[in-house]
């Protein structure tokens, strides 16, 4: 063999063994996830989902790659960015929503879907139980939908002369008839009357808000729903302006300028999916993994919305509370 021939055939492999190397690794996974509100709404929720994705060892750009859909409170996307994510065959869709998990599991029975809801996923359709899922769905349920009694509870010990209470329903979202019977009977024990509405689009909020002032309620009480979720910071300016006292389901709303909120820490719930998401992506089945029902609850008191409303807190309310916002 002459020199020049044998430069060019050293040279040849050199370059192509970076090649054949390459087409060798093991394509990246890509973790899907729809989201109901808007990106900058949940910043620190998409945080938490990657911190998950973290404590297992999997890390966005460099072993995984993510594609979010974000509905921004429009929940007739999500059929659409199911079928979107299915036909990019995404590893595993993650849903934040009941109406987004259900359209993932009409789109798709191969891939697994991890869930992070508020309403009972039995009770909705997606797992057949709690502890035995089965099929390719499993996730969290932040047990949000469960606790309104509690929060009406609460909402009259920090209103204790309103005997009229408002409650806002999301008549759309799949726990509603759930929720409803949860306040009526905790009412009836307490010794209120309710004004009931319902809303599940933005141009209806000021009709509610407007009734339930008209009909005397001194508080009201913003039932768990993804969509009012996404929609907190209108929400809040509505009770604000109407001068009424109000209990809501996240700690982000407190945050934002509400009065109260209690429910589980959303956070730690979308911890808990991107955990849940990696250990998949590291081989274990969604139908051998049990929900995870959350059990850390969050009750914050935003003392200056107080008193702006000229609302004195109850000391044994402020007492029990886990976080006061001054």
């Amino acid at each position: 063999m002459r020199r020049r021939e044998f430069i060019i055939l050293v040279g040849g492999v050199a370059v192509g063994c970076p090649f054949t190397a390459q087409a060798q690794q093991p394509a990246m996974p890509v973790v899907g996830f729809m989201m109901a509100g808007s990106r900058a709404a949940l910043r620190d929720e998409i945080m938490a989902f990657e911190g998950g994705l973290r404590e297992m060892g999997f890390i966005e750009g460099q072993n995984l790659a993510l594609e979010y859909r974000f509905a921004e409170g429009q929940f007739d996307r999500f059929p659409v960015f199911a079928s979107d994510l299915v036909h990019r065959h995404v590893s595993i869709i993650a849903a934040t929503s009941p109406q987004g998990a259900l359209a993932a599991k009409h789109a798709t029975t191969a891939i697994p879907i991890v869930f992070s809801i508020g309403a009972d996923p039995v009770e909705v359709g997606l797992v057949s139980s709690l502890s035995h899922p089965g099929g390719n769905v499993t996730g969290v349920y932040q047990f949000t939908a469960g606790l309104e009694s509690k929060r009406l509870g609460l909402l009259h010990e920090m209103v204790p002369k309103a005997d009229v209470i408002g409650v806002l329903v999301n008549p759309n979202y799949a726990a509603v008839e759930s929720q409803l019977r949860d306040v009526q009977d905790a009412a009836a024990h307490l010794g209120l009357r309710l004004v009931i509405v319902r809303a599940n689009i933005e141009s209806e909020f000021d009709a509610a808000f407007s009734t339930v002032k008209f009909q005397r309620a001194g508080a009201i009480l913003v039932c768990a729903s993804p969509f009012f979720n996404s929609r907190r910071q209108q929400l809040i300016v509505l009770a604000s302006s109407h001068a009424l006292p109000a209990i809501f389901e996240w700690r982000d709303f407190a945050v934002a300028g509400g009065l109260m909120s209690y429910g589980t820490s959303l956070n730690n719930a979308y911890r808990q999916a991107g955990v849940y998401a990696g250990r998949i992506l590291k081989g274990e089945k969604a139908s051998d993994l049990p929900v995870v029902q959350s059990t850390k609850f969050e009750f914050v008191i935003n003392l200056s919305t107080a008193k702006a409303l000229h609302n004195e807190v109850p000391p044994t309310l402020s007492a029990r509370a886990d976080e006061i916002i001054e």
